[in-house]
C-alpha cells in the first residue's frame, strides 16, 4: 500500500505548482500524485494559443521531478476516506496520506450527440488529435463562441484551414464583451476567412462518407442547414470535478469550499485550482477561477500550507486570451450583464473595459494593452467610483 506524507489527486498545473510549494518548505517529505491523464504535468494555455503559432511542442511540459516524488499516471481516484486518510483509485490501489490536496480540476460538458466525432478541447491528447486531423482535413466546425471556441477557431484559421464557427449568441464572446467589441470580432473573423454562424445552435452530428455532418438550426429564421466538415471541435463549458470531495463529506458549493489557508472542511485536506471555491476579499464573494494564474498561484500556496507554513490566500488572479493578433488581460468579474464603461484608445483595437455594479469596479479587461493588471487589481473591490461622465479613477490608456 503506497503511503505518502503529501498526496495530490490531479496531475495538472495546480499539482505541479503544489509540488514546488511543498519543496519550498519540505525538501524530503514523500509526495505521491494520482493523475488520470497518462502525461506528466503540462501548461494548458499553449494548446489553444502558442502551439498553433509555431511554439515547440516540448515547451508545454512542467518541471515536476525529483527525489521522493512518485506519479501514478493513468489512475483515477474513486474513493476518499477523509477520516481514515486513505484514497482508493480505479484499479483498487489504496494510498495512505498525512496531507491531501484535491486538484481534480474540471471536465468538459458534452453535447447529447456526436459521440467520438466531436473533440471537447481541453487536454494535450485533444490537441494532438486535432493537430493530426488538421494535417489532412481542410474544413473544421467549431461549436461555441466563448473562450475555447474563439481561440481554436482563430488558431485553425491562422493555419490555413476553413473554419465554420457556430454559436447561439449575436456575437463572439457575448458573455464578456460589450456589443461594439463583440460585433467587431464577428467582422474580424469573417475577414480572416472564418464563416461566422451566429444566433444558431447545432442540433445533431452524424458521420457520412468519412465526413462529419452537422445539423445547424437558425434561431432567428427557424430554418435548418447542414454543414459538412472534416472535424468538429466544441467548447461548451466545463464542470468542476467535486464528486470525490462530496462523497467524502467535504463542503461543496459550486466547487470545493476552502478557507484562506486553502483547507477544506477537513483540516488535513486542501483543494486548489479550477475545482476550489474561495471567498475573495476584493469581490467579497465566493469565486472559482478556471485559469492559469489561479492554478499556479493557488497551487503553490496550497503546497506551502500543506508543508506547515501559514498562508493567507487573497490573490485576485488574472486571465488572458489571444485571438489572431489581438488579445486581452483581465481581472475580477468580467460579465457583460454588469454595467460597462469603455475607454478606447482606438475603438475596438486598444482600450480598457470597466465592469461596474453601482459605480464600483467589479472587473477590468485591457484589450490589446498590457502591464495594467496591478492597477486593475487595486481598482477591483476598492471604494473608487467610476462614471461615464468623467475619467476619475481610471487606468491610463
Amino acid at each position: 500500500m503506497p503511503s505518502y506524507k503529501y498526496l495530490i489527486v490531479g496531475g495538472g498545473m495546480t499539482a505541479a505548482a503544489a509540488i514546488g510549494g511543498i519543496r519550498e518548505v519540505d525538501l524530503t517529505g514523500s509526495i505521491g500524485v494520482i493523475a488520470s491523464e497518462p502525461n506528466p504535468p503540462y501548461n494548458r494555455p499553449p494548446l489553444s494559443k502558442a502551439l498553433w503559432k509555431g511554439a515547440p511542442f516540448d515547451s508545454i511540459w512542467r518541471a515536476a521531478a525529483g527525489d521522493s516524488l512518485t506519479f501514478h499516471q493513468g489512475r483515477t481516484a474513486r474513493e476518499l476516506d477523509a477520516h481514515g486518510k486513505r484514497v482508493t483509485d480505479d484499479q483498487g490501489t489504496v494510498y495512505d496520506f498525512e496531507k491531501l490536496l484535491l486538484a481534480t480540476g474540471c471536465r468538459t460538458r458534452a453535447l447529447s450527440f456526436g459521440q467520438d466525432q466531436i473533440i471537447y478541447f481541453r487536454t494535450v491528447d485533444d490537441y494532438q488529435r486535432l493537430r493530426s486531423m488538421s494535417e489532412h482535413g481542410d474544413h473544421f466546425a467549431v461549436i461555441g463562441g466563448g473562450f475555447i471556441g474563439s481561440e481554436i477557431a482563430a488558431a485553425l484559421a491562422m493555419n490555413g484551414k476553413k473554419v465554420t464557427l457556430i454559436f447561439p449568441d449575436e456575437f463572439v464572446g457575448s458573455r464578456m464583451y460589450p456589443a461594439e467589441l463583440g460585433m467587431s470580432l464577428n467582422v474580424l473573423y469573417r475577414k480572416r476567412g472564418v464563416e461566422v454562424v451566429a444566433n444558431a445552435k447545432v442540433t445533431g452530428c452524424e458521420s457520412r462518407a468519412g465526413k462529419s455532418v452537422l445539423t445547424v438550426h437558425d434561431s432567428q429564421t427557424g430554418t435548418e442547414r447542414e454543414v459538412i466538415v472534416d472535424g468538429v471541435v466544441a467548447g461548451v463549458g466545463v464542470e468542476p470535478n467535486v464528486e470525490l470531495a462530496q462523497a467524502a463529506g467535504l463542503t461543496v458549493d459550486q466547487g470545493i469550499r476552502v478557507d484562506a489557508s486553502l483547507r477544506t472542511s477537513n483540516p488535513d485536506i486542501y483543494a486548489a485550482g479550477d475545482v476550489a471555491s474561495i471567498l475573495n476579499p476584493a469581490l467579497k464573494e465566493w469565486r472559482r477561477v478556471e485559469h492559469e494564474d489561479s492554478a499556479n498561484t493557488m497551487g503553490a500556496h496550497a503546497g506551502i500550507a500543506m508543508a506547515g507554513r501559514t498562508v493567507s490566500y487573497d490573490h485576485l488572479p488574472f486571465f488572458y486570451s489571444d485571438i489572431f493578433d489581438m488579445g486581452y488581460e483581465a481581472v475580477g468579474e468580467v460579465d457583460s450583464r454588469l454595467d460597462m464603461i469603455t475607454d478606447w484608445k482606438t475603438p475596438c483595437k486598444e482600450g480598457v473595459i470597466y465592469y461596474l455594479k453601482e459605480g464600483q469596479v467589479r472587473g477590468v479587461l485591457a484589450w490589446n494593452l498590457y502591464g495594467l493588471m496591478d492597477g486593475a487589481r487595486r481598482l477591483v473591490g476598492s471604494s473608487t467610483l467610476i462614471r461615464s461622465s468623467d475619467r476619475e479613477g481610471r487606468l491610463p490608456t
